[in-house]
């Protein structure tokens, strides 16, 4: 018989961000606040894992919430890394985010994506350059391709910054900074 399981929230306690949704048993709790470090019950295994067990990624806790009726938990993190089994710093991030760090770090062959990132950071901005003007000429001669256009941009620049090791949370947090300002 499955342990009686509540939700865990886990929210990354210097920009707020929600990283994850796991799942705790009382003994995943019961460790989470005993070590520090952020324990779960995987579902899909029936067993305890501890987040970072493999990646090397753990969250550090900072703080362990209950909700108003007891069934759901916050658990406020700092984290070594990417919260996501795709890469990702977000479960949460954009879905095309997800697939394309995916696969810039598996490579399948035969994708569009992996050859990019093989071909280097260079091939990756060149195309993003390609696309960009692509998208402008679009918008100037009002064709009804923007769209289109504007999607490849979008996409491109997601190769770009997962070939160069830069997480679209990074990007966000500065559209965010500067907002503020």
């Amino acid at each position: 018989m499955p342990p009686e399981l509540r939700a865990a929230i886990v929210q990354d306690a210097a920009d707020g961000r929600v990283l994850m949704l796991g799942w705790m048993d009382a003994e995943a709790e019961r460790l989470t606040r005993e070590t520090g470090e952020a324990w779960f019950w995987s579902r899909s295994r029936g067993r305890l894992w501890k987040k970072g067990e493999t990646s090397g990624h753990v969250l550090q806790v900072e703080e362990v919430r209950e909700d108003c009726d007891g069934d759901a938990l916050l658990v406020r993190v700092r984290r070594s890394g990417p919260a996501c089994h795709t890469g990702s710093v977000s479960c949460f991030a954009p879905e095309l985010w997800r697939t394309v760090v995916e696969r810039v770090k598996e490579r399948p062959e035969g994708s569009y994506v992996a050859s990019l990132a093989d071909a280097g950071v260079e091939r990756a901005a060149q195309k993003l350059g390609e696309e960009a003007v692509e998208a402008a000429i679009a918008a100037s001669a009002r064709d009804g391709r923007l769209v289109a256009e504007a999607a490849d941009v979008l996409f491109h620049l997601y190769v770009l910054l997962a070939v160069a090791g830069v997480d679209v949370a990074e990007v966000e947090a500065e559209l965010a900074a500067r907002r503020t300002a």
